[in-house]
């Protein structure tokens, strides 16, 4: 018998399986490639306190230096106060430069900065604006001091959130405290601002005292998203920090011109709009501000905005009243002079046309207001 060579016989459901597969695992490594990225930036890293400080510690500065009792002229005949403050390292334009607070260098001689190797060099401003209780220094040292911190978006903060504190109270440096953020958006009122009050400051539980001024707020993402500016005295852990959306917005101008005069001006005093001021003068509305004084001349006297007229007591509490009462601005709800100064230094400069939503002997009605410069500070 003739003998015939056999040939093996091939199933044809293998060989297409084997495709299907390919071509499923290249077109999930496509989505892979694609949306890893986005996957990723939507998951940010979250770093524990230690990690964050044995990052950042190395970018915190000590500021030091004396104060003056006298002018400049008279010095060194003046009494001299010894100062203490805290600054960070941050990189802008290629250039190494150092955040601080304005308070910590005004009217400071013989400036000093200290980084974290004990290594010390002369410092001079850069720029700085008391209006945001900010300044930017230069030291004179070499590059190998310079650790820059990445500055982040306070924008993005959430209360209840976790951050660190790195500063030098009291003296004790790079010292680190932990906390949350207790509220966004608070107007932090200074003695030194001519009644002005710092806007859209950030208030958190970290412990700050004396020397902390300066550091850096760092969210769990490591990212500095403000500035350690101010404790309440008598207070456990509330402290005020400038959010690094401020720093971002006036560095530019600051490191250029040496200074930053964009604030607005509306030219008015105002009043948070209460229940019980309400039911005291007859206004139909228990939130917003009531519009006490108008500046001659101003911005809001320009745009025919209203002053109060009679001076009432209420809880033992001077009022000015008859005013307008502002409900909000460019249709935003004003609920009170927090969120109104936040908004006018996150959303308005000097030049810009807002409109005042107001009362006015109990009826609604818009007002267009041309904003101005904030005068300088009167020395």
């Amino acid at each position: 018998m003739k003998g015939r060579s056999r040939k093996s016989k091939k199933s044809v459901w293998p060989r297409t399986t084997i495709a299907v597969l390919i071509l499923i695992i290249v077109a999930l490594g496509s989505v892979a490639i694609y949306y890893g990225p986005i996957m990723n930036n939507s998951q940010p890293k979250s770093l524990t306190p230690v990690q964050i400080y044995a990052s950042s510690s190395w970018s915190v500065v000590t500021i030091q230096g004396v104060l003056s009792e006298t002018t400049l002229q008279s010095f060194p005949n003046g009494t001299l106060t010894p100062l203490l403050g805290t600054g960070f390292v941050v990189l802008y334009g290629g250039q190494d430069y150092i955040i601080t607070n304005y308070h910590v260098i005004d009217g400071l001689l013989q400036m000093t900065v200290t980084f974290s190797d004990g290594n010390s060099y002369s410092g001079k401003v850069v720029g700085s604006d008391p209006y945001s209780d900010l300044a930017i220094l230069s030291a004179n040292a070499p590059q190998s001091e310079f650790h820059p911190l990445q500055l982040g978006q306070s924008s993005t903060l959430q209360v209840g959130e976790t951050v660190v504190a790195i500063g030098n109270p009291y003296g004790l440096s790079n010292t680190i405290t932990v906390g949350i953020i207790g509220h966004l958006g608070r107007a932090l009122q200074m003695d030194t601002l001519g009644g002005y009050a710092i806007p859209d400051t950030i208030q958190f539980s970290a412990a700050v005292n004396p020397g902390n001024s300066g550091g850096p707020l760092i969210a769990p993402d490591g990212t500095v998203v403000g500035i350690t500016s101010a404790a309440v005295s008598n207070s456990e852990g509330l402290g005020f920090a400038i959010p690094s959306d401020t720093i971002v917005r006036e560095m530019p101008t600051l490191i250029e011109y040496g200074k930053y005069d964009k604030h607005p001006y509306l030219g008015v005093g105002l009043i948070d709009m209460t229940y019980q001021l309400a039911q005291a003068t007859g206004a139909n509305v228990t939130y917003g501000l009531l519009v006490e004084t108008v500046v001659p001349g101003g911005p809001a006297s320009t745009a025919g905005l209203r002053g109060g007229t009679q001076n009432v007591t209420i809880q033992q509490q001077e009022y000015i009243v008859g005013g307008d009462v502002i409900v909000s601005i460019n249709g935003q709800r004003v609920t009170g002079y927090d969120s109104f100064s936040s908004y006018l230094e996150e959303h308005a400069v000097a030049g810009q046309t807002i409109q005042l939503g107001i009362i006015r002997n109990g009826q609604y009605m818009i007002i267009s207001v041309v904003l101005g410069s904030r005068p300088p500070l009167s020395t």
